[in-house]
């Protein structure tokens, strides 16, 4: 159950917090003010979410910054295609071939041997 106060006690702190409230509530335009000074936008409306202005560009300029861009990507892929091909891969003589499956077949009797010894 909340706790009963005199009335009188209820409106002195009333207007103890009312006075906090507008102290506060200048500070809070106080430091809005000196934001807009610095920014020369106000704090509310950055804080809004609204997008900054930008510079308008021209047509012409977009054209070469566009064309700019292709010519890096033209440079780039010549350089990638100008690189030397991989060498080709070895290729195992007969021979070679043989002994590596003659040892491959030697371990696997082996291991099978192991298997059914123990």
């Amino acid at each position: 159950m909340a706790k009963q106060f005199p009335i009188s006690t209820l409106e002195m702190a009333l207007i103890g917090y009312e006075t906090e409230l507008r102290r506060i509530v200048e500070a809070i335009q106080e430091i809005r003010n000196q934001l807009k000074q610095r920014t020369g936008h106000s704090a509310a409306a950055a804080k809004d979410g609204a997008p900054k202005s930008r510079r308008p560009m021209s047509a012409g300029a977009k054209r070469r910054i566009a064309l700019a861009q292709k010519k890096r990507w033209a440079a780039f892929h010549a350089r990638a295609k100008a690189k030397t091909p991989a060498p080709p891969k070895r290729v195992l003589s007969e021979e070679r071939r043989a002994a590596l499956a003659a040892n491959l077949t030697k371990a696997r009797a082996a291991r099978a041997a192991k298997r059914a010894g123990k």
